[in-house]
């Protein structure tokens, strides 16, 4: 599909640009798609082609952009609803103050200079064609052979089409699953969809992270104890094998399990029953096991970490996620997804924000090394701190949330640099902007104008939240 040329003929562009060699580019750039240029180096020259031509696009460079020019757009749009602003900005542009100013009254986007005609040539086909950005905000999943899995993912992308396309046949099948993907791809959101799926729906979906437990507590927590086996049994426990019966059972990380329980666990899978910690009296259980790693398990057998027997008891179906990185269809759909329900936690009344294109391209280059997780998060933080009078959500507003700021060099950083906020489960939407805040402030040094870029928000908006926080408090 990226072969394929843009095609703006009957396109109409006006550039409000002082620079003649920038109005040169433009005027080779779009006129190579079909483009009609019209050029005006100051307000005088862009309210007089305004006046006498029918103008699809405006774009002006932000230096030169001052009340006059608000108004004369204002009222463009109100002859003409469908045109489209667009403010160009230098490559370094990063005022937020400026930007939320601006974004308030009639810009549909923001461009980076020098423009990369192909892609903006696209973006605008896409504007026109969808004007409301219904495109952006549908979730609709259209393939009838998945449409079981539909309730549990968001997701167009081909790639994850075939992956999930067997998904229901999986679940009903009752066998040993593994799932593999980075950290944060959606492994656990797949178990649940086969337990939710299979025919032990009614029975407990029952979780266990081999690799959050000590290695001393994994057997206790997987097979239970008897009161009185070691010091701290001060009564009997049912281990998660029991409380998964005719259910079940989870076992994220399952490559982080220490060496010495993984013949126990192989032979509770082969023998179908388990014995507490302190008793030789095997339980019978009913158990289907869905097993996920990060982990390369093939590679862990040959170093010896990881028990081949057990592997392949395990690996009897195995559906491998891709990280979100390759499936970039899905990153607009999943920010969408995320935003509406924060805004929803928020009891916030729709419409709601729309992402702007360069938005959703920006999230597209982005390698979201933290995957589904890692959107998810940002896209909360977000909607948590955005301003109520927001239309539009522009590259200003979640450039300050990621890695890294530049969108054509953003590579995955190294673990050195990873570093962010742990919002607790069961944090509502106010505790989780109380503790962002706190967070920026002590990363800055307190330094309100710059936690305020950070976060994406004016000083004004910054002050009055922590204003509200200390009445609260």
């Amino acid at each position: 599909m990226d072969d394929i040329k843009p095609d703006l003929n009957g396109f109409s562009f006006l550039i409000i640009e002082a620079d003649p060699s920038s109005i040169k580019e433009a005027e080779k750039g779009l006129g190579d798609f079909g483009a009609d240029i019209f050029a005006a180096k100051d307000y005088i020259d862009a309210t007089d082609v305004l006046a006498h031509q029918h103008i699809q696009v405006v774009i002006a460079y932000i230096n030169l952009i001052d009340e006059n020019y608000i108004y004369m757009i204002n009222d463009y749009k109100k002859v003409y609803p469908d045109s489209l602003f667009y403010v160009l900005v230098e490559d370094n542009f990063d005022n937020v103050d400026a930007s939320e100013s601006l974004a308030r009254f009639v810009i549909d986007d923001y461009i980076k200079k020098p423009i990369e005609f192909t892609r903006f040539a696209r973006m605008v086909e896409a504007r026109i064609a969808t004007p409301k950005d219904t495109r952006n905000t549908s979730l609709a999943i259209v393939k009838p052979s998945i449409k079981k899995v539909k309730p549990y993912f968001i997701f167009r992308s081909s790639i994850m089409q075939r992956i999930l396309a067997n998904l229901p046949q999986i679940a009903m099948s009752d066998q040993t699953v593994l799932v593999t993907g980075e950290t944060g791809s959606g492994k656990e959101i797949v178990a649940r969809a086969i337990h939710v799926l299979s025919k032990r729906m009614d029975g407990p979906f029952v979780p266990l992270n081999c690799g959050a437990i000590p290695d001393s507590l994994v057997e206790s927590e997987l097979f239970g104890h008897e009161k009185g086996s070691f010091t701290s049994a001060f009564r009997t426990k049912k281990g998660r094998f029991e409380s998964a019966d005719k259910g079940t059972l989870f076992l994220d990380e399952i490559g982080d399990m220490p060496l010495n329980l993984q013949i126990r666990l192989l032979r509770v899978l082969e023998e179908g029953q388990v014995s507490r910690v302190g008793s030789e009296s095997p339980i019978p259980i009913n158990v289907r096991v869905v097993a996920a790693t990060r982990v390369d398990l093939e590679k862990a057998v040959e170093d010896k970490l990881f028990r081949e027997d057990l592997y392949y008891r395990i690996n009897v179906l195995r559906l491998n996620l891709p990280p979100l990185r390759e499936r970039k269809e899905d990153i607009s759909l999943l920010a969408v997804h995320f935003l509406e329900r924060a805004f929803a936690e928020m009891s916030r009344m729709p419409p709601f924000p729309l992402l702007s294109l360069e938005t959703i391209y920006i999230l597209e280059q982005y390698p979201w090394k933290g995957n589904v997780r890692e959107l998810r998060n940002i896209m909360t933080r977000i909607a948590t701190i955005l301003p109520s009078d927001t239309k539009r959500i522009f590259p200003f507003h979640i450039l300050p949330h990621l890695k890294n700021k530049k969108p054509t060099d953003m590579q995955p950083v190294s673990d050195k640099e990873t570093s962010g906020v742990f919002i607790p489960s069961g944090y509502n939407l106010a505790q989780a902007e109380e503790l962002i805040i706190k967070e920026t402030l002590k990363q800055t040094g307190y330094n309100k104008s710059k936690a305020a870029s950070l976060l994406g928000i004016n000083v004004r908006t910054l002050r009055r939240k922590l204003k509200a926080e200390d009445e609260f408090n």
